[in-house]
């Protein structure tokens, strides 16, 4: 998620899972999630009925553009919470109320100005409930470096770029691959996919676990690559038994 972004729960439940949360929420229910982290989300409709979510991409140059009118001390790194369940509002639902035509008709194509209208209402409500989110919302610093090896073996799993993995981690991609090789003594690539297919022995092997059931949590794009990876790594395919 490079956006901050603002979720209403129309119906049906929304699971947010990151290394280091864990938040469900119902019909009615709205979450606030903090740029840069990665995260698996799960949608559950409700029995005999649909799921729908309201999402609103609150994008850095609509905030950087609030910051300049309203004069908001900005620079400041956020420390808090990745992910903020917002409490119950009436203005605020009211706000996404008024989106329920738009995602109702997805062919009528919202005007950049009114766009740019939603946003800034959903941001103004936001710091009306919680002032104290200004510093979640307006934090515009780079990602400083974290602590690289535990951020891969907490994310290992997620398939997206390597370049993606050294933005989140606060480095270039040559520092990321340089960091990388000094820690795991091999190259990222090559890392994620031992580190996946490692874990994938272990939930097949320990847990009973079937692989059509594990490949796409591991981060691999298909059967059939599992497969072909699974079977190259240790010498049988996924279905066969040990022993």
């Amino acid at each position: 998620m490079e956006h901050s972004t603002l979720v209403m729960q129309v119906s049906g439940t929304f699971t947010l899972e990151t290394a280091s949360q864990k938040l469900s929420m119902g019909p009615g229910e709205m979450l606030l999630i903090h740029k840069n982290q990665l995260g698996q989300i799960t949608k559950t409709p409700l029995d005999g009925g649909n799921y729908q979510t309201i999402v609103i991409r609150l994008q850095e140059a609509m905030l950087r553009q609030i910051a300049l009118e309203e004069q908001i001390e900005t620079g400041q790194k956020y420390m808090g919470p990745s992910n903020i369940l917002i409490p119950g509002d009436d203005f605020l639902r009211s706000f996404f109320q008024s989106m329920v035509s738009y995602v109702h008709h997805p062919e009528a194509q919202i005007t950049q100005a009114v766009s740019a209208l939603k946003i800034k209402e959903a941001v103004y409500l936001l710091l009306n409930i919680m002032p104290g989110l200004t510093s979640f919302l307006f934090d515009f610093t780079d990602p400083y470096k974290i602590d690289l090896e535990r951020f891969m073996l907490n994310n290992f799993h997620y398939n997206v770029p390597i370049e993606k993995f050294a933005r989140l981690t606060g480095r270039s991609l040559a520092g990321f691959k340089r960091d990388f090789q000094k820690i795991f003594t091999m190259a990222p690539r090559q890392w994620l996919l031992e580190r996946r297919l490692a874990e994938a022995q272990h939930l097949i092997e320990k847990k009973n676990k079937k692989p059509s059931a594990i490949y796409l949590d591991l981060g691999f794009e298909s059967l059939s690559h599992f497969s072909h990876s699974f079977k190259k790594r240790f010498g049988r395919a996924p279905t066969e038994r040990v022993g």
